[in-house]
């Protein structure tokens, strides 16, 4: 099972999506504009659970 994305603010404006391996350490990193375009481009087959956005259809 993966790890629910996580929305972080570094510095102001600067958004992104991240995923922590079982050390909390980051494995997974995705500016939240990029993110959000390439969920709107793929055409999903399933249902993502609640944490999983970037996974399946909304």
């Amino acid at each position: 099972m993966t790890s629910k994305r996580e929305l972080i603010e570094p510095t102001p404006g600067d958004k992104r999506y991240v995923r922590r391996d079982e050390n909390g350490k980051f494995k997974e990193v995705v500016d939240v504009g990029r993110s959000l375009a390439a969920d709107q481009r793929q055409a999903a087959q399933a249902r993502a659970k609640p944490g999983q956005g970037d996974r399946g259809d909304r």
